[in-house]
């Protein structure tokens, strides 16, 4: 029967293994739609492992990826707003309504990105379409997050699964 130290040495071998390596055993993105209702705007932000992210985002240019410490911040602000935009849509009240890109950072281990959208007051219905990262993983999920007047609501995509729909 092993003992209790070497139990322990076989726990910290797989938890050096799994946070040391670049890999990480989940694959997940998180999108939060809020309703700014002094604005009339929905904000949206996009969480995304950067690594997962960058790896992507290689397959679709011949431009050098550093989204964390890039000096051609223009280029890196282009490729991240042009991805989400072709993998992220949003339709208000029966209506698809454009994102405006406002920009993105680094929080922890993600890149996350802002987007917005205007002429918004009172939604009733928010359906959204994302496959964010799909065609990096097929393990990918995506998590939902929507707040409107107060009313959060989530769901869980996994992929292929893409569309959410979020009555209020």
């Amino acid at each position: 029967m092993p003992s209790l130290f070497s139990k322990w040495i076989v726990v910290f071998m797989i938890l050096f293994l799994l946070v040391g390596s670049k890999k990480h055993p989940i694959y997940v993105s998180v999108i939060e739609i809020d309703q700014n209702s002094a604005e009339n705007t929905l904000e949206i932000s996009c969480k995304i492992f950067t690594n997962d992210f960058e790896t992507t985002l290689r397959k679709t240019t011949s431009l050098k990826v550093d989204l964390l410490s890039s000096t051609d911040k223009i280029s890196m602000n282009n490729l991240v707003k042009n991805y989400i935009l072709n993998h992220l849509k949003i339709e208000v009240d029966g209506k698809n309504k454009p994102l405006h890109f406002i920009g993105y950072e680094q929080s922890e281990e993600s890149i996350e990105s802002y987007f917005q959208i205007e002429g918004i007051r009172a939604p009733k219905k928010i359906a959204v379409q994302d496959d964010i990262l799909y065609d990096y993983n097929s393990a990918q999920m995506s998590i939902i997050h929507v707040n409107i007047d107060g009313k959060r609501k989530s769901s869980k995509l996994n992929n292929p699964d893409k569309n959410a729909v979020f009555k209020f």
